[in-house]
């Protein structure tokens, strides 16, 4: 059905590469989104980087890049196009399209179709043997063998096997004489081999033991084993393609649905299971997997995403595992496994919690796979701190046999240091990595802030000095001025190094009272810190007086003198601020003291002006003395983003 080539220059890099391995950076695994709404087959393109996916109910071929990126979507007479199979050097991907009766020809390299073989009814798959194209074909009750010579005039040839009761799988090693078939809808399922060396497939044996309902089967590189994926039983079969005898299984889980062979014989098994792991790796001739993938739940569903029938196939430098999947809600996904073929490896790291800088510590751990490491297996290990925020590598350390390491150290920064274990990985093992941190201690530096407490008047200018004592290398520090009230942010108003005194100074225009900020981020061996200072800022408070007749000065003060028929009209202006009111205080003098008659609240305008008018008769006021002021109350003039302030008191009395 399938058939993974490598090029002779692919091929000398699977044979070669293994000593340059551990240099090779790992990729992470990835998933994509496909626009599909089935699967019938998977083929990879490794010259070109590319994917392609049959869609049989969509009547499309998808084509995407190795990250599942949708690069093409060839969608033109392709109604039920399933099976597919690449040539030997990647240029021609072959696509048997069922409603068309015909095999389509695909341009690898512009992803264009090129010619369409006509060939019998239904074809559902592809394989190239003994210098041909094979495939099955036929609807129920008679399915059939067919050829393409693809030399010459590409002669279609049919009826070379009816003994199938429908169109059958077909797959072959890259370069073999030896074709493998399996019935499709059949329990027990039929299974044949054929030697078509000559250009006519001579039937080398046959069987009824390859389980029940069919999802997939492959041909080994070597050509010697066909592996088959059936519903049951619950494994992958293994059969010799000589005889069709019996030679091993492949320990998978319940319904076994798809396979893929790398070209280096490592074996890929998916099985349709919800509850269990669903993707197998197993070593050529080793029947226990040396890895496997339970698929995530993207469906909402009670159970996992599934592999799709013949679902799985391999990049052909054996790389990387694509594997179609999809979940409950119909959606399908490629996902992109890096490096299945080796066993995963396990790696952990305990550093102290916390630690003295400059102090040694130990750094204990452990590597573990399913399977042995070699002997003198290291891990590297890198130090990332303040002073070296890149990392620093440290001395590699050799694992123990039972996969133990530790190693010492002495940090020479201080605050978060973090230690990054890393397993490269060899030509059986795929790499891991491991980080833990420890918190280094630091020295606390001496930080201080002046003139916590004190309340300025309005507008002053005030200057504030930060002073930083000793320090590594950092001697910057920050101060930032936050006003009350939620109109008005915090802000960085100052940042520079501390002259040689240590000191950082800025003046503030403050208008409102404030919280002054200085910090110190720290360095590799002092620990950041703040300070601050909250300070007061009074507002500005004027009362003008109007509708006197005159002014005097008496009683050692500046008099507003008012007709009794006149009503003293008090205008007060202070600084505007949301719900803002003044306090207006009357007093009245009394044999020698003056008593408080009443206070009350009056607000401002948006001007910040409040006009107070003393209303009534006034003919018993004759004589006496009165004296107001306004006021601004923290708290209780409607806000609390100024120092309470007082205004000063005017002074009046009335006449005839």
């Amino acid at each position: 059905m399938r058939m993974r080539t490598v090029t002779a220059a692919t091929t000398l890099a699977v044979l070669f590469s293994s000593a340059a391995l551990a240099a090779t950076p790992a990729y992470a695994d990835t998933s994509g989104l496909l626009p599909v709404k089935s699967l019938g087959d998977i083929v990879v393109d490794g010259a070109h980087q590319q994917v392609f996916l049959s869609d049989p109910s969509n009547g499309k071929i998808v084509v995407t890049d190795y990250s599942g990126n949708v690069l093409k979507q060839l969608t033109t007479n392709l109604s039920g196009v399933d099976g597919l199979e690449l040539s030997a050097d990647s240029g021609t991907l072959y696509a048997a399209v069922q409603d068309m009766d015909a095999i389509a020809v695909i341009d690898t390299a512009t992803d264009t179709e090129t010619t369409r073989y006509p060939v019998g009814d239904k074809p559902l798959s592809v394989a190239l043997a003994g210098g041909k194209l094979w495939f099955g074909y036929g609807g129920a009750a008679s399915g059939n063998l067919g050829s393409v010579d693809l030399t010459g005039d590409h002669t279609v040839t049919l009826g070379q096997d009816s003994s199938w009761y429908q169109a059958p799988l077909v797959d072959a090693a890259p370069g073999s004489d030896v074709l493998v078939a399996g019935a499709v809808g059949q329990s027990p399922v039929e299974l044949a081999s054929y030697d078509v060396s000559s250009g006519t497939p001579s039937k080398l044996a046959s069987t009824r033991d390859a389980g029940s309902n069919l999802g997939d089967l492959q041909v080994t590189p070597d050509g010697k084993d066909v592996v088959v994926a059936s519903g049951a039983p619950y494994y992958h079969q293994i059969f010799k393609t000589s005889d069709l005898s019996g030679d091993g299984k492949y320990t998978s889980v319940n319904y076994p649905n798809s396979v893929a062979i790398a070209p280096d014989g490592t074996v890929a098994g998916g099985s349709d299971a919800s509850y269990n792991a669903d993707i197998y790796i197993f070593h050529p001739g080793s029947s226990e997997a040396v890895r496997s993938y339970d698929l995530p739940n993207t469906g909402g569903g009670s159970g996992s995403d599934l592999v799709a029938d013949a679902g799985l196939a391999w990049a052909p430098d054996a790389s990387r595992l694509f594997a179609v999947t999809s979940n409950s809600q119909g959606a399908y996904s490629l996902r992109e496994y890096d490096a299945p073929g080796k066993t995963a490896t396990t790696l952990t790291v305990n550093a102290p919690a916390t630690a003295a800088r400059a102090k040694q510590l130990t750094v204990t751990g452990a590597l573990s796979s399913a399977t042995a490491l070699p002997a003198g297996t290291q891990v590297t290990v890198v130090r990332t701190d303040l002073e070296t925020p890149a990392g620093k590598a440290l001395p590699a350390v050799t694992v123990a046999a039972d996969g133990s390491y530790s190693f010492k150290d002495t940090p020479p920064a201080g605050g978060k240091v973090t230690y990054q274990v890393s397993y490269a990985g060899d030509a059986d093992h795929g790499p891991s990595t491991a980080k833990d941190t420890v918190d280094v201690s630091r020295a606390k530096p001496t930080l201080t802030l002046n003139n916590n407490g004190k309340v300025y008047t309005y507008g002053k200018d005030v200057k504030f000095t930060a002073h930083l004592g000793t320090t590594y290398k950092n001697r910057t520090v920050e101060i930032w001025a936050d006003p009350f009230g939620s109109d008005k942010p915090n802000k960085l108003v100052k940042s520079g190094k501390v002259d040689s005194h240590g000191n950082l100074s800025v003046v503030l225009d403050l208008k409102r009272d404030t919280k002054v900020t200085a910090k110190f981020t720290g360095d590799a061996r002092w620990q950041p810190r703040s300070v601050s200072s909250s300070v007061g800022a009074k507002v500005s408070i004027s009362m003008s007086v109007s509708r006197q007749y005159k002014t005097k000065s008496a009683w050692g003060q500046k008099y507003y003198v008012f007709h009794k028929t006149k009503n003293p009209l008090f205008t007060t202006k202070m600084p505007y601020y949301t719900g803002r009111a003044q306090r207006f205080d009357f007093q009245v003098y009394y044999q020698g003291t003056w008593y408080s008659d009443t206070s009350q609240y009056f607000g401002l305008a948006s001007s910040g002006l409040s006009k107070v008018e003393f209303t009534g008769s006034h003919k018993d006021d004759v004589g006496w003395r009165f004296r107001v002021r306004s006021d601004y109350i923290n708290g209780s003039s409607g806000d609390t983003v100024n120092s309470t302030t007082y205004g000063a008191w005017k002074y009046f009395t009335f006449t005839n």
